[in-house]
């Protein structure tokens, strides 16, 4: 399928960006991976499945697991605070489909409850040139910074099977670029901002465990040292 594009970046970093964005979303795209990309990509369609992974982690994981709860939970709040209501706001950068023309955007059909969708027909359109549009912006992307700050904090607390956790949030963040949703540099930047976060809630939790724990709640202290422990 040809592809048109209504300017060329004027920076180079820029014009790699989207000549990338061009091979993940038309080159390498193929009809078996766009209802796996359009899935991955779709908050909505996991949402059911990540709120009673987290109740049944709460219920039977233990303290460690519900310590890596209470983690998660500050991660992806510091995370959609700093992502959602300060830098993107700050940047502005407006989504690729919002100002190239050729840009192929997939999404889940709309259903109720949305992973019904998953067996309809996928929405697929092909962006023409404008302006701007009215979509939101692109920078970070807020699916790849809460993926890989979820990833992070689950490996910091489990070393031997967490590493796991970060396939699933490389497949989002590659799934946002395929459906046309960010740029390639936004989605590693994201990355990367979303796994420095997961980290420092991990450190800052655990160190002020170990510092006022003891003051506060001196009985759980002597059971659990460590939050990071099982």
């Amino acid at each position: 399928m040809a592809r048109t594009e209504n300017h060329t970046p004027r920076y180079l970093p820029f014009r790699m960006d989207q000549q990338l964005l061009f091979l993940i979303n038309r080159s390498w795209a193929h009809p078996a991976f766009d209802r796996v990309m359009a899935v991955a990509s779709s908050f909505d369609f996991w949402l059911p499945f990540l709120v009673a992974g987290g109740l049944l982690a709460a219920v039977f994981g233990g303290w460690r697991a519900r310590a890596m709860l209470l983690a998660i939970g500050l991660a992806v709040g510091v995370t959609d605070a700093l992502v959602v209501d300060t830098i993107k706001g700050m940047v502005g950068r407006p989504r690729p489909h919002d100002t190239v023309a050729g840009v192929r955007t997939l999404d889940l059909a709309r259903a109720k409850p949305r992973f019904l969708a998953a067996a309809q027909p996928l929405q697929e359109e092909i962006s023409v040139a404008k302006i701007r549009g009215s979509s939101g912006n692109s920078f970070p992307s807020g699916h790849s910074s809460n993926n890989f700050a979820v990833a992070v904090v689950i490996f910091c607390f489990y070393r031997r099977w967490g590493w796991i956790a970060f396939f699933p949030a490389a497949l989002v963040s590659y799934s946002r670029i395929y459906v046309g949703a960010h740029w390639p540099l936004d989605v590693v930047t994201s990355c990367l901002i979303g796994a420095g976060i997961g980290f420092l809630t991990v450190a800052l939790l655990e160190a002020s465990w170990r510092r006022w724990s003891g003051r506060v709640l001196p009985r759980f202290s002597a059971q659990h040292p460590s939050l990071l422990a099982a």
